[in-house]
């Protein structure tokens, strides 16, 4: 489980920043070579005030986006998603869209490593989830299945992510699990 003290020297930075400050550190020392993929959107309409202040008044997601990362670590392809919950007792399966269910599936369909990051904002607490796992629920839920994954399971099925200060989110120990 985790310790009693909780160290909130991190509050206010969300797990995207967690995990692009960890992503730092890991391309900066050789380890791993993974990005957040940009969302992409189409740009319809730009106002110029002045040549060096252009604000984009109007745009719109040209296509449905698949998981917030990917990359290459231990010449393994790697794909995965970064969600946030205030809930304290389980992760709702509402946080993730079809589209990225079902594009972690080929990716595992492909023999990538796949999986979430789940952090439960109330305690600073962060889990790697493998996509399997994920998948397991999500499938679940269609056939009149929770709506979501119990934290108790995903505790024991997951693995605990401790902050440190290089890697801030050393996610990258459970993926070894993974791997191994």
């Amino acid at each position: 489980m985790h310790n009693d003290s909780i160290d909130f020297s991190n509050r206010g930075m969300t797990l995207e920043d967690e995990i692009n400050r960890s992503n730092a550190y890991y391309l900066r020392e050789g380890i791993a070579v993974i990005h957040k993929k940009p969302t992409p959107i189409q740009i319809v309409s730009v106002d110029y005030p002045k040549r060096s202040a252009a604000r984009i008044k109007e745009a719109y997601f040209r296509k449905a986006s698949t998981t917030d990362y990917n990359g290459v670590y231990r010449g393994k392809y790697i794909d995965f998603d970064a969600k946030e919950t205030k809930n304290k007792t389980s992760f709702p399966l509402k946080n993730f869209h079809k589209h990225q269910v079902e594009h972690m599936r080929q990716c595992l369909e492909q023999q990538g490593i796949c999986f979430a990051v789940i952090k439960f904002i109330s305690d600073q607490t962060v889990y790697v989830l493998k996509a399997t796992d994920l998948i397991e629920y999500w499938d679940s839920q269609s056939n009149g299945g929770r709506k979501s994954i119990p934290r108790k399971i995903i505790e024991q099925k997951g693995s605990l992510i401790q902050y440190r200060i290089n890697p801030l989110l050393p996610y990258l120990q459970a993926v070894d699990s993974f791997i191994e």
